[in-house]
């Protein structure tokens, strides 16, 4: 006699990276929705940190952390931090480079060095900080 297991895959112990992706159409617009909350959190606190200095700055950082603690919340896994990151990252980059006229959004100060690594920093530990997982599904009942 062989006995199948027919516990789903995420039920199993074993490392997050050994679980099989969803790659659900409702997953794929959540992802992407939220790589454009990150992109628009990056312009604004591109605006903000600049503006209004000490205020601006910890605005700034607050609101892109919370995008990205948000986004893992959200989905229940580390893309879900790592998909505003990645559209923060490229609004702050594309951000940071001078046109041809001279214009530049950010200046070489204090604050817009603060932003661009705290804001790194907030993304790389949202991303790396493992959420409280379910414990495994049994077939028994409790109290029984």
């Amino acid at each position: 006699m062989t006995s199948k297991n027919t516990t789903p895959a995420r039920t199993q112990g074993g490392s997050a990276l050994a679980q099989p992706i969803d790659f659900s159409p409702g997953r794929i617009a959540a992802l992407l929705g939220l790589l454009v909350l990150g992109a628009l959190v990056g312009g604004a606190g591109a605006l903000a940190q600049g503006g209004w200095f000490p205020g601006g700055l910890l605005l700034a950082l607050l609101g892109a952390a919370g995008a990205f603690h948000g986004g893992a919340r959200l989905t229940g896994g580390r893309a879900g931090a790592v998909a505003p990151a990645v559209g923060w990252l490229v609004v702050v980059v594309l951000l940071t480079t001078s046109r041809p006229e001279g214009d530049l959004l950010f200046g070489a100060g204090l604050g817009s060095y603060l932003f661009l690594l705290g804001g790194m920093a907030a993304a790389v530990i949202c991303a790396t900080i493992g959420l409280p997982g379910q414990p495994p599904v049994s077939g028994a009942r409790l109290g029984k």
